[in-house]
């Protein structure tokens, strides 16, 4: 089996995908455009069913699946997002859904996990760690395990966002995308250079986590300590077997952010786009508002912004910090 999604693969998912998910608008954000010098568009996949973009991924590939092969049930480990969508998609197609999550997972997507009727377990060890214990339960359990970010055919759902991208701004110069363990960036960059080369993908990481921007340096995936960034989404330590080819072929750029212009992104989205983003979603945000991103005043620059969910205490304690 493929180790990548093709561009037929997302066409297939975009078509199978269409009656179930939200296509969310592109929205120009005039009012953040004079602080980073270029027009500025937001895909807000915080608007999505889910509140993220995992739901795309999470159904694509419950939906591929043969019935006899999910009947036990579907179980993925996750930091929230991927959590919701395999919740959903376990839900809408009445079928069991188990979730190993951090024990830093944020309250919020424990609950919307959990109200979407799936059993948690909540799991003290990294991704890998993680992982392990799920392929244990789902062995034992025949259930149909579905990663977050290897898996080619959740690569492809995440995917079709980069197809509604250049659908709805054919001109777009610049995409940049959140970075956490590569399947989203996979799936959009495949998207985007195998139909129109030209447009720029950048990936905006962490700065304390950057897997892939030192792997890319060392020409190898390089393996990091964990250490904690408010961006939880995009905490991995090491980059994904599988999206690490797929993001030295098809991303142009990879940059750094802080933790203080992640936070800097989230505020200029509520005020300016009235948008409520977490902060992984609001990185690529960051990383405009710090200058890590050379752009010109006419180049058209999307901004993905994966996810919206986040406790409302800590979104206060960052808001009412605000001018």
């Amino acid at each position: 089996m493929r180790n990548y999604p093709t561009i037929q693969d997302i066409h297939e998912a975009q078509e199978r995908l269409k009656p179930h998910i939200r296509r969310t608008p592109l929205l120009r954000a005039e009012k953040i455009e004079k602080s980073v010098g270029c027009q500025l568009y937001l895909k807000p996949e915080t608007l999505q069913i889910t509140g993220a973009f995992k739901i795309r991924g999470a159904l694509n590939k419950a939906l591929s699946l043969p019935r006899e092969e999910i009947a036990n049930g579907l179980i993925a480990t996750s930091s929230g997002n991927h959590a919701q969508g395999i919740a959903y998609a376990a839900r809408m197609l009445g079928v069991k859904a188990i979730l190993v999550v951090p024990v830093t997972t944020p309250k919020l997507k424990i609950e919307n996990t959990k109200a979407l009727g799936a059993e948690v377990v909540l799991f003290d060890g990294d991704t890998a760690a993680r992982w392990k214990r799920v392929c244990e339960i789902a062995e034992e359990n025949k259930y149909a395990a579905v990663h977050g970010f290897e898996d080619p055919l959740v690569m492809a759902g995440q995917g079709t966002i980069g197809c509604e991208i250049l659908e709805d701004l054919e001109d777009v110069d610049t995409v940049i995308v959140p970075l956490g363990g590569g399947g989203l960036i996979s799936g959009i960059a495949t998207a985007i250079k195998e139909t129109k080369p030209s447009v720029r993908v950048i990936g905006a990481e962490p700065a304390l986590t950057p897997k892939y921007y030192q792997s890319r340096i060392n020409k190898e995936r390089t393996s990091l300590p964990l250490k904690n960034t408010i961006a939880d989404g995009l905490r991995i330590s090491v980059p994904g077997q599988n999206p690490y080819p797929i993001i030295e072929k098809y991303v142009d750029e990879i940059v750094l952010v802080e933790d203080e212009h992640i936070i800097a992104g989230m505020r200029a989205l509520a005020k300016d786009a009235k948008l409520i983003a977490e902060p992984a979603a609001s990185i690529g945000i960051g990383a405009l508002l710090a200058g890590s991103i050379k752009v010109k005043p006419d180049e058209k620059v999307c901004a993905v912004l994966s996810g919206g969910n986040w406790n409302l205490s800590d979104l206060a304690e960052i808001y009412k910090l605000a001018d």
